[in-house]
């Protein structure tokens, strides 16, 4: 392991990026970058807990998120900066005491939104017309040629769009779906519904925005005010025919019950994220024609890890001149303590 001096002339930045990796996030150009700029103390291949601990004193920022609980904190007096790069903020951090001492806890959030929200896009395409279901059918034999195969194909051009969430993503998403000229209703409780409009969408209950979508695109985070957000009552809301596009956190929806509404043909889904990965060879899920099935890859491109070691780099190289971070996501003390994500292998 290399450790700085005592006295290093560039601040210290601790790599530790697990369950990321350098390689992937970084590339080369932008590590040279990094290196020059800062003292760079690489713990990739040595993640001992003993390791951490030696380099704490000196560390101007950590690229990853260890378990930092108070004592650990209270060792790094030097600190100014956590980077989550692997795109949760997890409950292993004295968050109040970053807070408290002006530590920046940051997230790379940013970084997969205009991934997911294309991959988004695509999955309500092609639920919009049964490209994917139609393949499949040719490939066996059994393609249906013109009108035949359309029987339930409907526009995404001028139809009600409903978004359950409206972070990153959910703004990504609606610059994406603006050429559609959709109406388009969002369900936020964490948004003022001026902030709503502004963005030029309209502000809805939750009901109303299941209630009067044909395509529903769920973007929610998870915490414990949202598990099973969308359940039985709420999928019946939906209008027969609609399409819903699951593309955030699994644990928002009730899978038994949504999986129960497309196999009775009541609704086609689209999902990317699901309760368990991998999913299990027998899971009912595979043997839907009613859904597009995805393992969990809409935003992890090889363009959208590279942005977030270039998000890293600028973000430090602000934060080692005095001037507050504008590339990643600052956590905000009200919320992080919210959250329920589970790590994404």
């Amino acid at each position: 392991m290399s450790t700085p001096s005592s006295s290093p002339a560039k601040p210290v930045v601790v790599l530790r990026p697990a369950p990321q990796r350098t390689d992937r996030i970084f590339t080369p150009a932008a590590l040279d970058s990094l290196r020059d700029r800062f003292t760079v103390v690489d713990l990739e291949k040595d993640p001992a807990e003993e390791a951490l601990e030696e380099v704490l004193p000196d560390a101007f920022a950590i690229v990853g998120q260890p378990d930092l609980p108070a004592e650990r904190l209270a060792a790094a007096g030097k600190l100014r900066a956590l980077l989550n790069v692997e795109g949760n903020f997890f409950p292993n951090v004295d968050y109040a005491t970053c807070f408290e001492r002006g530590i920046h806890v940051l997230g790379c959030g940013p970084a997969y939104a205009q991934a997911v929200a294309e991959y988004s896009l695509a999955l309500a395409l092609d639920l919009a017309r049964g490209i994917s279901r139609e393949d499949r059918a040719f490939r066996a034999g059994q393609e249906r040629y013109v009108s035949d195969g359309n029987a339930d194909a409907v526009l995404l051009h001028g139809s009600d769009v409903g978004l359950v969430g409206f972070g990153n993503l959910g703004r990504s998403l609606n610059r994406l779906l603006a050429p559609f000229r959709p109406t388009l209703r969002v369900y936020d409780p964490w948004l003022p519904p001026d902030v709503l409009r502004e963005h030029g969408v309209l502000p809805a209950s939750l009901d109303e925005t299941l209630t009067r979508s044909r395509f529903v695109f769920v973007l929610a985070t998870a915490t414990d005010d949202s598990l099973h957000l969308i359940g039985e009552r709420e999928l019946a809301l939906l209008p027969d025919g609609a399409r819903l596009v699951l593309v955030s956190r699994a644990p928002v929806v009730d899978y038994p019950a949504l999986l129960d509404h497309v196999a009775r043909g009541r609704l086609l889904a689209g999902i990317d994220v699901w309760p368990n990965e991998p999913v299990a060879a027998d899971d009912p899920a595979r043997d839907l024609d009613g859904l597009v099935l995805s393992a969990h890859r809409a935003g992890g491109i090889p363009q959208a890890f590279q942005a977030i070691g270039d998000m890293v780099l600028d973000d430090l190289t602000l934060l080692a001149q005095g001037l507050p971070p504008v590339r990643m996501q600052s956590a905000a003390r009200e919320l992080v303590g919210r959250y329920r994500n589970r790590p994404v292998s």
